[in-house]
């Protein structure tokens, strides 16, 4: 691998989105110690309010804190991890949270992700942030490649708006 075009977790972006098209790829390293959340624990956010889970969910239930799951909301349809040290990808379209003139939410985000190209999350309502979420609000929100202590990788990570 080419460090130089990888990105480990952590970062976010400068510019703020909206609704949006959003192609990650990344890659889980192999914790054969590992136990749960202690395997390659990771997380891309969407808006800084939501996050999707990354996680090496490889072989297990495909639970909401599990790799393609809503954190702690809701879980994939179907667990699409591949083993440790394989690149995956994550495809999301998210539409976000709409408010009123009064600034009342009126209508959650919704997201569509497709993980290893099969969809596990359609068209979602995810109501309110997940934990460490910013909190909701009219104006948009950066992506953020989160942080957790897991040497995660990512690389080849494109944004279209949509607004």
């Amino acid at each position: 691998m080419d460090d130089r075009k990888l990105l480990e977790s952590g970062p976010r972006s400068k510019r703020l989105f909206t609704n949006f098209a959003l192609h990650v790829e990344f890659l889980l390293p192999f914790k054969p110690e590992g136990r749960g959340q202690d395997r390659a624990n990771s997380g891309v956010y969407l808006q800084d309010r939501y996050e999707v889970q990354v996680l090496d969910s490889f072989g297990l239930k495909g639970l909401n804190n599990e790799c393609g799951a809503i954190y702690g909301k809701t879980a994939p349809s179907v667990n699409m991890c591949f083993p440790p040290l394989q690149w995956q990808t994550y495809d999301a379209n998210f539409q976000a949270a709409q408010f009123n003139g009064d600034g009342k939410k009126i209508k959650n985000a919704l997201v569509t992700l497709r993980h290893n190209g099969v969809i596990v999350l359609d068209r979602v309502e995810i109501n309110g942030p997940t934990g460490g979420g910013k909190p909701e609000s009219p104006a948009g929100g950066a992506i953020q490649l989160q942080g957790h202590g897991n040497p995660v990788f990512y690389r080849n990570i494109w944004i279209v708006p949509k607004d």
